[in-house]
């Protein structure tokens, strides 16, 4: 068996990042920080991203905070994503920034949405917070694409969402707004405020809004790749 080792670079090929990814699974956080020499934090309270920055350590991603997917040669993005005992997840998950000016033109197809969900490979984590997070166990990953109807579900909801930003609305908008996506505020504090589009077309200052998946569109993702595998 080879030695678990972090990639030096990214993998050339889907089926090398997938096979790591599997090789991943089984091992807690804590094995896998201190095999990598990375200091473990006590929780995420602060450090929210902790677990996705250790995998792509380990996955070799390239990205870093670009606006790209995370294996941009492979056009795949790391989602990590916390799971109960069930497998169920225990949060949304963060896609990408929204844009709050400059959409004239900008379609579902050539939306950031819909290029950082083009091809995904989701690695479930242990995320019950009674377990240390050093004792968090990494799962099975699954690598997918969305079907035509996952497709249509993000397409409505990013289109109502987009309209309201553009109309001058982004202010009305909620977490309640979307089926499957949503539009929440993404920022370190309320100081950090962005540009958008106010109700009589001015410019106004706002907090940075960020799409999310909520947990009844991966909910029946992960649920199904589950089944598969039992």
């Amino acid at each position: 068996m080879l030695p678990l080792v972090p990639m030096a670079s990214p993998p050339e090929t889907e089926a090398a990042l997938l096979q790591q990814a599997q090789r991943l699974a089984g091992y807690s956080l804590g094995e896998l920080a201190a095999l990598a020499g990375m200091p473990i934090p006590p929780d995420l309270k602060r450090d929210k991203g902790w677990t996705g920055v250790l995998l792509e350590l380990w996955l070799g991603a390239s990205a870093g905070s670009k606006p790209e997917q995370d294996f941009a040669a492979l056009g795949v993005e790391l989602k990590t994503i916390p799971v109960d005992s069930q497998g169920r997840p225990l949060e949304t998950t963060f896609v990408c920034v929204a844009p709050l000016t400059g959409n004239t033109g900008i379609t579902w197809e050539s939306s950031h949405v819909r290029h950082k969900l083009k091809r995904v490979l989701w690695v479930p984590v242990e995320g019950d917070r009674a377990i240390p997070l050093a004792s968090r166990r990494v799962g099975a990953p699954l690598i997918w694409s969305p079907d035509e109807e996952e497709d249509h579900q993000l397409r409505l909801d990013w289109e109502e969402l987009m309209d309201m930003i553009v109309l001058g609305q982004v202010e009305r908008i909620t977490a309640r707004h979307g089926e499957v996506l949503q539009l929440r505020p993404k920022a370190a504090n309320s100081k950090a405020l962005t540009e958008a589009i106010g109700a009589r077309g001015e410019p106004i200052l706002t907090l940075p809004r960020g799409f999310y998946l909520k947990k009844n569109f991966t909910g029946p993702l992960l649920a199904r790749h589950f089944l598969l595998n039992t």
